[in-house]
């Protein structure tokens, strides 16, 4: 038997009050206000080593080792795009503006559509893990629950049956889904800015491309596209993972208040400061989707306010080591590819064994 991930929550009397105690408690300490320093040293560094990246490549020029440089580009482009959510985010700087210009150019610099991701993780935020509302649950290749299982079609219902063991190498094409879905999304006539997005991104494409094949011969030149932005995807599927899959998922009409549909639905992963810079502060993932504009280095400090509230309400505080945490999603993934190998193993006929396979090596818990 296997077990449906769609829960609902209950609802509490006190739910009206319960985030507004909390939020006077946050606001107390003071972990609302910006962090400039913090933000003028990370940037600082981020972009000079994008900027060693591109000059270890010129420096190294015809040589395999440029696909080592490639593996450390993957990293920064990561990075990257750390900043450029928490930019969206308002976190390091107050006014829209400076913000969104911001974003673009940090969303520029890796290939990234802005306006089309800030969008899509704006929907993501107001309904975590809502099944038909929440875009990082919609199917595409993999699906996420049992009844997008069963409603499967094309490579959805032809990679369900094996997900989980297939997913970490899907990952290697995120980076390429990531420039695809910003190129589609300027067909969209409500996107704002889109010129100013179509005109971001090709120039990106167009430098990236240009520099890549000018430094290198061709046939390296592909080996290190192919190495950076696959391990680019890897990276940037690394970071969001743990955060919400295998978590509750939410449907129909389902709508918890605020504190518990973000609460209920998120994952924190334990770790030190270096969990909190390779993460970028998404390991603390509850107190984010709580706070979308609180700084990411003050998140640390927030979690032993919200665990504590959490608990004085009874509320479920779900948190858990890195590696139990990709377990878990993994775990998720199998059991909502569940009746899609019910349905290979009927089709196979009265002579395959019955029943649910065993989940795979990576994904028992």
């Amino acid at each position: 038997m296997t077990r449906e991930t769609t829960v609902r929550p209950p609802p509490s009397r006190t739910s009206g009050s319960d985030f507004a105690r909390l939020s006077r408690k946050i606001a107390d300490a003071g972990l609302m206000e910006r962090r400039p320093g913090y933000y003028a040293v990370r940037i600082t560094v981020v972009v000079g080593l994008y900027g060693c990246g591109w000059a270890a490549v010129a420096l190294i020029g015809d040589s395999w080792w440029a696909l080592a440089v490639a593996v450390f580009l993957a990293v920064v482009f990561g990075q990257v795009a750390l900043l450029a959510h928490d930019a969206a985010h308002r976190q390091v700087f107050r006014r829209r503006r400076a913000s969104e210009v911001s974003g673009r150019i940090a969303g520029a610099g890796i290939g990234m559509g802005y306006g089309w991701w800030q969008d899509k993780h704006t929907r993501h935020h107001a309904n975590p893990n809502h099944a038909g509302l929440d875009p990082d649950l919609d199917p595409d290749l993999l699906v996420w629950s049992q009844d997008q299982a069963r409603a499967a079609k094309g490579l959805a219902r032809l990679l369900g049956p094996r997900q989980a063991f297939l997913f970490f190498p899907l990952l290697t094409l995120e980076g390429f889904n990531l420039h695809v879905s910003s190129v589609r999304a300027l067909a969209n006539r409500s996107l704002k800015h889109r010129a100013l997005d179509g005109t971001l991104l090709f120039a990106h494409f167009a430098v990236y491309l240009a520099a890549v094949l000018w430094l290198l011969p061709p046939g390296m030149a592909v080996a290190f596209i192919a190495v950076h932005q696959g391990l680019f995807g890897v990276y940037l599927g690394s970071l969001f993972a743990p955060n919400h899959k295998g978590m509750p998922i939410l449907t129909g009409e389902d709508r918890p208040d605020f504190l518990r549909r973000q609460v209920l639905t998120s994952r924190n992963v334990r770790g030190g400061r270096f969990t909190d810079i390779a993460l970028g502060g998404l390991n603390h993932q509850i107190e984010h989707h709580l706070f979308p504009s609180m700084p990411s280095p003050n998140l640390r400090r927030a979690r032993t306010i919200v665990r504590r509230h959490c608990e004085e309400l009874g509320l479920d505080y779900a948190e858990s080591g890195l590696i139990s945490s990709y377990r878990q999603a993994l775990a998720s993934l199998h059991r909502a590819g569940a009746p899609l190998r019910q349905a290979r193993v009927a089709a196979q006929g009265p002579d395959v064994a019955s029943g649910e396979d065993p989940a795979p090596g990576p994904v028992r818990t």
